[in-house]
């Protein structure tokens, strides 16, 4: 099944294309390819953000492929969850491509790295989709916008009742998630722990979850049928 190439995550300048073959075009932008074997529905999607949830962040943004170090238990926990019918998209705010800190060959290297990690797991990103904007660029990408999310609903044809998730560490994750009508997920690493008391007092249905991998466990946890169910 051919996998959607996503570029700069605003409705003007996001190019969802297909992408047969894991390459770059000209201008840089990343591709992706599905893994061999993989069998998620597009009816339960989960989008993740990405420092912080799949790797460890710093408040000194993650400007090297140096600097870009998964979280324990990450890879394996997104490999898990396609396994079990599930998804899985990227979508994450990169305004140190706008603040010059890192260039957009730097990014596409971390998520090539990234990638392959994942893949060598037995999993696959359906898509990777990133703002490089500024805050006061006020474009409509920008988490805690929903821009980023619902291109990648919109381009994987992701089914209008479908099972949806926004999993993150930071209020702006739980925002995007709730406006592109997602069920939503604030995981305690990253930024993750500063966010706990404010999402429990306003999103009280919000999941809080340890990590990505806690995550992972309870929802295919709650997900398996009953005994005796069809």
């Amino acid at each position: 099944m051919p996998i959607f190439e996503f570029g700069l995550g605003c409705a003007e300048c996001a190019m969802g294309r297909l992408a047969w073959n894991a390459d770059r075009d000209t201008i840089g932008l990343h591709r992706l390819t599905q893994a061999a074997g993989a069998t998620s529905r597009m009816d339960r999607l989960i989008i993740l953000d990405r420092d912080g949830v799949i790797n460890q962040d710093s408040d000194a943004y993650i400007k090297s492929l140096d600097e870009w170090h998964p979280l324990d238990g990450a890879v394996d926990a997104i490999a898990k969850l396609n396994h079990c019918g599930w998804t899985v998209a990227v979508a994450t705010n990169q305004s140190g491509i706008a603040r010059g800190y890192y260039t957009l060959d730097t990014l596409n290297a971390i998520h090539d790295r990234m990638s392959l990690l994942i893949q060598k797991a037995g999993g696959y990103l359906a898509a990777i989709e990133y703002c490089p904007h500024l805050p006061s660029d006020e474009c409509a990408c920008r988490k805690p916008k929903p821009g980023m999310l619902t291109n990648i609903i919109d381009h994987l044809r992701t089914d209008e009742d479908a099972d949806r998730w926004m999993v993150g560490d930071s209020l702006t994750d739980i925002q995007a998630g709730i406006a592109a009508r997602c069920r939503t997920v604030l995981v305690l690493t990253g930024k993750g722990s500063r966010f706990a008391s404010e999402v429990r007092r306003r999103y009280p249905d919000t999941w809080i979850c340890h990590d990505l991998a806690a995550f992972a466990e309870r929802l295919i946890s709650e997900s398996r049928p009953s005994v005796g169910e069809n």
